[in-house]
């Protein structure tokens, strides 16, 4: 708020029986400056409340035709800069700032350097404590992403900058006052603008960069799956081997207790003869050829000492016969 220099009062006080300004209709100004003087109790008290924009305001100010005006611009603005160049004006204190923003989220308080208008003139001649809203970028929530990244990174390169209220890269700030804040501006807040935008059309980076996101989850999944599948397929593989192996085993056994047992060998020699037209039915990767070939050989081994041993038996039926 800016007042004229000769009402000493600060805050609500200094409007009593005043000219004020508090906003075209329609305006945020207006609607903070009727809320704040709701809040002081400050109701008809004026002697006139025009509604008027701030560079009508600040003319009527310079003219002396207005008391005090309500403005709420950036401290940068041509309006509030021609404001305080003139000795006859001065920015108004709010001696209840930290009520104010206890009240309502949305405000800061913000501090008028002593001396920061003309040092050697002491203007003005203390600390001035203001109240300020906190500027809110807001878009639809369908609004493609690749724009609000375009949004944001503009918003931090032009209002970035540091001046008598903040300091450098203080704002654009990730402070959601009554609107939650998008995905995309938490990761710009977190990490900045992702770098594929540095190397694809922004339309192409925003994709890319959430396709990462859905990536990594499932390549966590298949990383452990990738040490998995090797161990289970060469499991696969030996084990048609290996089955076939048992049956060998069992076919042995078999052949050492065929003559205890008054067994036919022929009726082995047969099973022998149907394992190993399996293996050489069975179709293995060339990392497992040669256990394959181990398989016939061992195959062709039992076979030759079933069939010396059927022979044996024979000989040692047609002595007897004799």
């Amino acid at each position: 708020m800016v007042q004229k220099r000769e009402v000493q009062a600060e805050g609500v006080d200094a409007l009593r029986g005043r000219r004020i300004s508090i906003g075209p209709q329609g305006s945020g100004t207006r609607a903070l400056s009727l809320e704040i003087i709701k809040r002081a109790r400050m109701e008809g008290l004026f002697s006139e409340v025009l509604a008027l924009a701030p560079r009508e305001a600040a003319d009527k100010l310079l003219a002396g035709k207005l008391d005090a005006a309500f403005i709420m611009t950036s401290w940068e603005s041509p309006v509030v800069q021609q404001l305080l160049a003139d000795e006859r004006l001065a920015p108004a204190g709010f001696p209840h700032a930290d009520a104010f923003v206890a009240l309502f989220p949305f405000l800061t308080k913000v501090v008028v350097p002593r001396g920061v208008l003309d040092m050697a003139n002491e203007r003005p001649p203390a600390d001035v404590v203001l109240i300020a809203t906190r500027a809110s970028l807001v878009v639809r929530s369908d609004l493609h992403p690749a724009l609000q990244y375009l949004l944001l990174n503009a918003a931090a390169r032009i209002h970035s900058g540091p001046n008598i209220f903040h300091r450098a890269n203080a704002f654009p700030a990730a402070q959601a006052v009554d609107i939650p804040l998008s995905d995309e501006a938490v990761r710009f807040y977190k990490s900045g603008l992702p770098f594929l935008h540095d190397y694809f059309p922004f339309w192409m980076a925003a994709l890319i960069g959430k396709l990462f996101i859905l990536l990594i989850p499932i390549l966590g999944l298949l990383y452990p799956m990738t040490r998995l599948l090797p161990r289970l397929y060469d499991w696969v593989m030996r084990s048609k081997i290996l089955r076939m192996y048992g049956e060998l085993r069992f076919l042995e056994d078999e052949m050492t207790g065929a003559g205890k047992a008054g067994r036919d060998p022929r009726g082995m020699i047969a099973q022998l003869d149907r394992l190993s037209e399996q293996a050489n039915r069975l179709r293995v990767p060339v990392a497992y050829a040669s256990m394959l070939y181990m398989l016939r050989n061992h195959i062709d081994l039992v076979r030759e000492d079933l069939k010396k041993t059927a022979g044996s038996a024979a000989e040692g039926a047609v002595a007897r016969s004799e």
